[in-house]
């Protein structure tokens, strides 16, 4: 282990990405402590990488907050609270979740920066399955890059055409329909299965970030995207964060 990541420590962690605090479980002991803080800090360098963007855009602008090994859920690994703007991974049990919950905080913190009329649980792919109104700059046009971050969307839900529902919709449908559940199809969690496939195809280092897109079970299942559509949402997603990154870094 090289002397950058053995002095690694969730402070210095808070402090280079501005998150709005870092909670360790009661349960959590010293040794887990700092391991989980090396795979958090390589993790997030890699995510920084493949967004092509700044310490702030990872913090959401220092909105966001990490727990670890606290505020499980019975059988869940990772969760994200809108309520709390909260990422949440379980001790023993979170490692490649990273990629897929922080997704699930930037679709929650772009709903109201993207849509009118938006309520605070809302994501704003749900806002746009559902045709909500894009908000306008001054100039009474959509922000260009709102444009690029519908057109993943797009990407993930529809066919390339986009008149039909796609693949990936297809295949989270009927694992709902078998399992009697609505959770694979909801568009907030293909977003994020999609955003995982991104991540993963971008060839990141740490799989506490992400693991799980090609070979899974849910994998086999059609759950991720797959063959062209894959290399079309891969295509908008990197078009989008390479812009969104660029100017972020600008600032």
């Amino acid at each position: 282990m090289s002397s950058v990541y053995s002095a690694m420590n969730f402070v210095l962690i808070r402090r280079q990405f501005d998150f709005r605090g870092i909670e360790m479980g009661r349960w959590v002991t010293p040794q887990e402590r700092d391991r989980a803080a090396v795979n958090f800090h390589r993790a997030l360098e890699d995510l920084m990488d493949v967004l092509h963007g700044p310490e702030h855009l990872i913090s959401l602008r220092g909105t966001l907050g990490l727990q670890y090994g606290k505020g499980g859920r019975p059988g869940v690994a990772a969760h994200y609270v809108p309520a709390t703007r909260q990422l949440s991974l379980a001790k023993n049990a979170g490692a490649g979740s990273l990629a897929h919950e922080w997704f699930h905080a930037f679709d929650h913190y772009m709903g109201e920066k993207m849509f009118q009329h938006t309520l605070p649980s809302q994501f704003a792919s749900e806002r746009w399955l559902n045709n909500a109104t894009i908000r306008l700059s001054k100039n009474d046009r959509p922000h260009p890059l709102n444009g690029l971050l519908a057109d993943c969307f797009k990407a993930i839900m529809l066919n390339e055409l986009g008149d039909e529902p796609s693949e990936l919709f297809q295949a989270s449908r009927l694992a709902d329909q078998k399992l009697k559940i609505l959770y694979y199809a909801k568009p907030e969690e293909m977003s994020a299965r999609a955003f995982e496939a991104f991540v993963e195809d971008t060839k990141p280092t740490s799989t506490f970030l992400v693991k799980g897109s090609r070979y899974s079970e849910e994998a086999k299942m059609g759950l991720y995207p797959q063959g062209e559509q894959r290399h079309r949402i891969n295509q908008a997603f990197y078009h989008y964060f390479s812009l969104l990154g660029r100017g972020l870094s600008k600032e």
